[in-house]
């Protein structure tokens, strides 16, 4: 979603708000089967057609056969959870400092001033074509570059985290929490919210089971078992 002002304690402030779909847990991983603790959630939905016997079976567990993304998080103790819970939005609250991840907006191939930051060449003196160049990019004794050199490529479409977001409100109603800031990412991307404190959930239903009933004959004729035997 686009940034947007809200009100914040009589000023505006620039905040971006998120939607938050309903996010189940598909999987729980322990130490003893998967050699570490973590919770595998599942969120978003997409046709029944385009997904996979395997993984089908798999979210089956969680009765939400058609989910979209499933991601991991390790949380320092497992809370106490079953498959096919879901994630309150209680769990966030106004002033919590969050950690936002994403995959930022890919931008193709960009040179060195605008992919890093370069100052450039000077623009007189005999320079000729070379304001945005990168400059010499290694040392003449080793006569290689090496690795992790600054230089043009792909920017952006890396996954990007921003710490310390502040959560400036919380809309239970329409699932939306406000963020303080940009949020890397393109409007419609995936976003991961971490924080700290309690994790809250609705508790997966319950089916009830209601028992048939029985049916019963009345004989609603004012003859008395006493006068039907001496008729007979």
């Amino acid at each position: 979603m686009q940034m947007t002002q809200i009100w914040v304690n009589d000023k505006v402030a620039g905040v971006t708000p998120i939607k938050v779909s309903p996010c189940f847990i598909t999987q729980i991983k322990t130490k003893a089967i998967d050699g570490y603790d973590a919770l595998q959630i599942g969120t978003g939905f997409k046709k029944d057609k385009n997904i996979k016997k395997p993984l089908k079976n798999h979210l089956a567990k969680a009765g939400q056969p058609n989910l979209r993304h499933l991601r991991e998080m390790r949380p320092e103790v497992l809370p106490e959870i079953k498959i096919g819970d879901q994630l309150s939005l209680e769990t966030f609250a106004t002033g919590d400092l969050i950690d936002v991840t994403a995959i930022s907006k890919g931008k193709g191939f960009a040179g060195v001033v605008k992919r890093h930051g370069f100052h450039g060449f000077r623009k007189t003196h005999g320079n000729k074509d070379q304001e945005r160049h990168s400059g010499s990019i290694g040392p003449k004794g080793p006569a290689h570059v090496f690795k992790g050199m600054k230089m043009g490529g792909q920017m952006g479409n890396e996954q990007v985290t921003t710490k310390n977001n502040e959560i400036a409100s919380v809309d239970t109603v329409e699932n939306i929490i406000y963020i303080k800031g940009a949020v890397p990412g393109p409007i419609s991307g995936l976003v991961i919210i971490k924080g700290k404190g309690d994790l809250k959930i609705f508790e997966a239903p319950v089916e009830a089971i209601v028992e048939a009933p029985v049916e019963v004959e009345v004989n609603t004729d004012e003859t008395t078992v006493e006068e039907i035997k001496k008729s007979e």
